[in-house]
């Protein structure tokens, strides 16, 4: 199911079976590509800007920077609660207005009698 290791005469590799879809196939490449960085940074061979990027992985100006994104999701969420909420809240007033009419004996203009 997940990753079957091979071993070769320079060392062992590892061999993954083919992702079922895009997404899954993205994240084997990320994974693959993080791996490489890790040994790469341990061997001591990593360029400038794969130890710039982890460093900035790791200062505080990011992890703020991925609080305030998750802040940011958590208000476009809240809003569209509350414009389906408000919606809602529209609907039964009209239904409300409209039973109102005809307890009135009004006549509704949508309802036929």
């Amino acid at each position: 199911m997940g990753k079957t290791k091979v071993s070769n005469s320079s060392g062992s590799t590892r061999r993954m079976r083919p992702a079922l879809t895009p997404e899954a196939r993205e994240n084997q490449m990320v994974s693959l590509a993080v791996d490489l960085a890790e040994e790469q940074l341990r061997n001591g061979t990593a360029s400038a800007q794969v130890i710039t990027h982890y460093l900035k992985l790791g200062s505080s100006r990011e992890k703020l920077e991925k609080e305030k994104i998750a802040l940011e999701n958590e208000l476009v969420k809240a809003k569209t609660e509350a414009v389906a909420s408000a919606k809602d809240i529209k609907e039964m007033y009209d239904q409300a207005m409209a039973s109102f009419r005809r307890y009135s004996g009004q006549e509704d203009d949508g309802d036929e009698y």
